[in-house]
């Protein structure tokens, strides 16, 4: 069996010719599982619907900000209202100030933050403004650990902990990711390393609390706790990047569940209720030193915009009053639990990485998987087949072995219990 996809391959010609890829961010291209990109016509609840009038089940979740489900009442009501007001005025807003405040009662390190555009620029800004506030250059990052693209945040796993990075793109100059220091996830030792060998030139350690960009990876026993402890005797400051996690894995993101208060966070995708929104802020003192305040400059036309905040904080304000996070876990124990017992029937090797709503699927035989080292090592065919194979089911899942799949308040009992039926099948096809 295979789908008709006839529409969406005579637009991915067409889009070739006018886009870069036919696509506006690598991923779609279906690079990562080979075939033609299918083209969305439009999305309800946890259902997606392409051009070809194949209708899906969603796990991609726009890479993960629809937790809500795709146009939720109260967002597209705050959508419609904020555009008939205006789309943009280059000024202060009521609405801004009604987010900011609302983000601040789920992170209370928010002690001051900055509106911004998308992901990119709150890592790339919080990172200038730990520069500027430090006065030192080089930055941690783990490998595999994706914070946008910004040129020193382009840098891939290297050969070891004591490798200065290595641009992982053409067009960034070796000397800007020569300041961008690599460690493996869940490996405190490397850190101590770094330090030991950097630690009067380290400004901040920029790191997913819950690795969601090299598919989901987390951290294990006490290393965020204890990371947070080395990092602050040693006056280097912390970046949660809690882009995927913020308001994902419970309201106030991953750092209310560890119980850590990182020095500065970095926000996205839930906060603009999927209109492009991004957040960088923190310790007030910090913060204090960006513009117009201090001499760390960053400024964006169209940073708050009334519409992204709008639709943002119609979603926080849902989170906040709904709590669904419980719900959430649990059905999507439920899911990952049935789908892994489903492969082991038919002696497939699978392992699932779940936390909260997100879940990753790795074809390995390997016990464990704990960094981005190990990741490399899956199965990426076998992801490929089981993609299609999932494609044709009827279930939307991220056209990538390296990214992280998500559940919606959306998926009702009937979605779930459709998709491990789903699943079955599909494993049945690998077997």
């Amino acid at each position: 069996m295979s789908l008709s996809t006839v529409n969406s391959e005579r637009l991915f010609s067409d889009a070739q010719r006018l886009l870069v890829g036919g696509v506006n961010s690598p991923v779609r291209a279906f690079k990562g599982v080979g075939g033609t990109p299918l083209f969305i016509h439009k999305a309800k609840g946890a259902r997606l619907f392409d051009v070809d009038g194949h209708r899906y089940i969603d796990y991609v979740a726009s890479f993960g900000p629809m937790i809500l489900g795709h146009a939720p009442r109260p967002v597209i009501r705050a959508i419609r209202k904020a555009a008939k007001a205006g789309t943009s005025y280059g000024a202060p807003t009521v609405g801004e100030v009604s987010l900011a405040a609302h983000l601040q009662q789920a992170f209370p390190s928010l002690e001051r933050m900055r509106l911004v555009n998308s992901g990119t620029e709150a890592t790339m800004s919080a990172i200038r403004a730990a520069r500027g506030f430090t006065g030192r250059d080089k930055i941690l990052k783990v490998e595999g650990g994706y914070h946008g693209h910004a040129d020193h945040l382009l840098v891939k796993a290297g050969s070891g902990a004591t490798t200065l990075g290595a641009p992982d793109s053409a067009g960034v100059p070796a000397e800007f990711a020569a300041h961008t220091l690599l460690v493996p996830y869940n490996d405190l030792a490397a850190v101590e390393g770094m330090i030991d060998r950097y630690s009067d030139q380290i400004a901040a350690m920029i790191i997913e609390p819950i690795c969601g960009n090299m598919g989901l990876v987390l951290p294990q026993g006490n290393y965020l706790i204890q990371l947070a402890e080395l990092l602050a005797a040693k006056g280097i400051l912390l970046i949660f990047d809690e882009v995927i996690t913020g308001f994902r894995v419970a309201l106030g993101g991953a750092q209310s569940l560890y119980g850590i208060r990182p020095d500065l966070t970095c926000l996205g995708k839930i906060v603009g209720g999927g209109l492009p929104i991004g957040v960088y802020g923190g310790r007030a003192d910090i913060m204090k030193r960006v513009s117009p305040e201090g001499p760390v400059y960053q400024a964006g036309t169209l940073a708050g915009n009334p519409i992204a905040v709008a639709a943002g904080l119609a979603t926080v304000q849902e989170l906040m009053n709904t709590n669904p996070y419980l719900a959430l876990n649990e059905r999507t124990k439920y899911l990952v639990d049935r789908i892994l017992a489903a492969a082991d029937q038919r002696r497939i090797s699978l392992r699932m990485s779940r936390i909260a709503s997100l879940f990753s699927f790795f074809f390995t035989e390997a016990s464990e998987i704990a960094n981005y080292q190990q990741v490399q090592q899956v199965n990426k065919e076998r992801y490929a087949q089981f993609f299609h194979a999932m494609l044709e089911e009827g279930v939307y899942l991220p056209p990538s072995p390296f990214e992280t799949c998500f559940v919606s308040t959306a998926h009702g009992d009937y979605e779930i219990d459709k998709t491990i039926t789903a699943a079955e099948r599909a494993l049945d096809r690998l077997t």
